[in-house]
């Protein structure tokens, strides 16, 4: 009795709070559909995925297809709750690109937010791939560059000419945007709004928030809600610069907001702002969901659980004593036998000591590298690069790379340090096995986490976990260089605060000399 109470109470628990999330389409249920069959796709579209080697859309590229180009019409807004690697970016680039393309008129009409410069990057080389073929433009503002750069790139201004005056208003208004979509990261993204003349978001059609669990858990200089407002203000948005349209009259439906989810158009320009949102572990809590607005949103999910590990992926533990992790770690990557493999610790600061540690080893066989977000852009993407040609065989990683980074290849990603959250977890996890693809993810245990694990695993009803076995020859192998690497990570954190310490005292220095100049 008492167990069939607790099941119940467990199936409760993990029902969603949100109405329309009980109901989703299950897109485990969908095959992958060949691009010969897809409707209405167009033939340069096709053509140009041809051309990267796409012969078939994965299932959740289908179904989005389907609700957005097919019988759905993006009548209503898509939330995408799918495992990393599924497949997503293109899910929503594809129908984008192709809603886009049967309209010549100049402006910023869709726009993707992302938490990270990184992703940022490597979405917008996904659309990049395909809008040309049909006459679009894509930009990027994510900070990578300086923002005048950035400006020459998503703005076109008016060629002068005799008699011309730059302050007239003519000129202001012939400013415009050089793009018709743009990937971009909140801060950036509101440095343009708010600063740079001639860039609006009135105009936008589509709005995509790709990692939505992240960007709605932090602020980021209230992006969204300006974004929202702007969007909507315009009572021509679809149609900028001329040719007004006859709307239907939506005016006389009652709006009511409930859950996040618009009931009608009174007050709002129609066509309205269409949005896509989607995580791998998408947030279910009401009040964040409701900063979207969503139009009688849509739920496509894989399986009944939030937490979905990707379909082809092994999890193992190795059970070790803390002393002795960093050797642990380097005998498994020695099983690996020089497979990429991205390696995760709980802080920048841990993943800073452990690459050091791990590099004052002599004669590795293996390349390893640092990669977090107390690094440079420049140094994290020459990183990046190296690592994606297979120069640089192991990624020390902060969390930086659990969201959404795709690296062809990585077969292992090693949890240096057990994550505290199955949300952790899975993003960790999804840098391997994607696309169909096989991979392994490796977590390291003390004897007094392994309980824990366990219990962490069963949220994502994953009930179990091998045990992998690392080579104890191997491990005591590597104990004479440990004590080396020891002692010269010893000195190298003491340089290092030297060196603080003289970098700080110079800068007040500095600041007592400007204090008595002024």
């Amino acid at each position: 009795m008492a167990e069939m109470a607790a099941e119940k109470k467990k199936k409760k628990k993990s029902l969603p709070v949100i109405p329309w999330m009980r109901d989703p389409v299950d897109i485990s249920l969908s095959d992958s559909c060949p691009l010969s069959s897809i409707p209405f796709l167009d033939s340069r579209l096709e053509t140009a995925l041809r051309s990267k080697g796409f012969g078939s859309l994965f299932p959740v590229q289908a179904a989005v297809w389907h609700e957005t180009i097919g019988p759905g019409s993006f009548e209503r807004d898509i939330c995408i709750n799918s495992p990393t690697g599924s497949g997503k970016t293109l899910a929503y680039a594809l129908p984008i690109v192709q809603m886009l393309s049967t309209r010549t008129i100049k402006c910023l009409r869709a726009l993707v937010v992302l938490p990270t410069r990184d992703l940022a990057v490597q979405v917008k080389e996904v659309f990049a791939a395909l809008a040309p073929a049909v006459g679009l433009s894509v930009g990027l503002a994510v900070g990578q560059s300086s923002i005048s750069d950035e400006i020459s790139e998503l703005i076109t201004k008016p060629t002068m000419g005799i008699g011309v005056c730059c302050d007239s208003e003519n000129f202001s208004q012939e400013i415009r945007s050089s793009v018709d979509i743009l990937v971009a990261t909140p801060g950036r993204l509101m440095d343009h709004i708010n600063h740079t003349k001639g860039f609006t978001v009135e105009h936008l059609c589509y709005l995509v928030v790709d990692e939505t669990d992240r960007l709605l858990r932090e602020a980021y200089q209230s992006w969204l809600p300006t974004v929202l407002q702007l969007a909507q203000s315009s009572s021509n948005s679809l149609f900028p610069f001329g040719g007004a349209i006859n709307r239907p009259a939506f005016g006389l439906l009652k709006t009511v907001r409930s859950f996040g989810v618009e009931r009608g158009f009174k007050g709002k320009p129609y066509p309205r702002l269409a949005k896509m949102v989607l995580s791998a572990t998408l947030t279910q809590d009401p009040s964040k969901l409701a900063q979207l607005d969503l139009h009688h949103p849509l739920f496509l999910t894989t399986g009944k659980s939030r937490y979905q590990f990707p379909e082809n992926l092994k999890s193992y533990k190795v059970v070790c004593t803390s002393k002795l992790k960093p050797l642990y770690l380097l005998a498994l990557l020695g099983t690996l036998q020089g497979e990429k493999c991205i390696v995760f610790t709980s802080s920048v600061e841990s993943n800073h000591r452990l690459c050091t540690l791990l590099n004052f080893f002599d004669d590795l066989q293996i390349k390893i590298k640092e990669y977090s977000r107390l690094q440079r852009q420049s140094v994290r993407s020459k990183t990046l690069r190296s690592f994606r040609e297979g120069e640089t065989q192991v990624l020390i990683s902060s969390d930086a790379m659990t969201r959404g980074m795709d690296v062809e290849g990585v077969k292992n990603v090693i949890n240096y340090d057990m994550p505290r959250f199955i949300k952790t977890y899975i993003h960790r996890a999804g840098r391997t096995a994607r696309a169909g693809q096989s991979g392994r993810c490796f977590t390291l245990l003390r004897n007094d986490e392994v309980m824990r694990f366990k219990k962490l695993l069963q949220k994502a009803d994953n009930e179990s976990c091998a045990e992998y076995s690392v080579p104890s020859e191997s491990v005591e192998a590597l104990r004479p260089m440990y004590t080396t690497a020891l002692a010269r990570l010893k000195e190298s954190v003491e340089s290092d605060k030297h060196k603080k310490a003289r970098v700080n005292i110079k800068s007040r220095g500095i600041a007592k000399k400007n204090d008595k100049s002024s």
